[in-house]
């Protein structure tokens, strides 16, 4: 049986989907980006600001769902633009100390024509 997972501290889903997904002792996010949930906007215009941002949504879902960075065990990033590659990952390795498995690819457009968009399995 799964079980959605909602929380106010992050931005609500801009579709029919949720923010994430409890089952079999899993969580699964769905993809977070730069929106700042208490304006409904997306307020930062770089990399690191826009990462840092999608970094505290993450969070707040993670632990929603009574999870953490730390029991991550794969990300899917992705990046408007592959040259923000190394600023992306300077923020990422900040929050995921444990080295989950990841991919990380760039892509034509994101929603809200945000710079980078990042998904989460972890253990809860």
């Amino acid at each position: 049986m799964s079980e959605k997972v909602y929380t106010k501290n992050a931005p609500d889903a801009i579709g029919p989907y949720s923010q994430a997904v409890k089952v079999n002792g899993l969580v699964f996010t769905s993809g977070q980006i730069a929106i700042n949930p208490a304006s409904g906007n997306v307020e930062a215009d770089t990399i690191e600001g826009q990462t840092e941002q999608v970094m505290k949504n993450l969070g707040a879902v993670l632990e929603e769902a009574g999870s953490s960075f730390d029991k991550a065990v794969k990300t899917v990033c992705f990046l408007a633009d592959m040259n923000d590659f190394a600023a992306f990952n300077e923020i990422y390795g900040k929050y995921f100390t444990s080295k989950p498995a990841r991919s990380c690819v760039a892509v034509k457009t994101l929603p809200k024509n945000v710079l980078c968009e990042v998904e989460v399995i972890a253990e809860t």
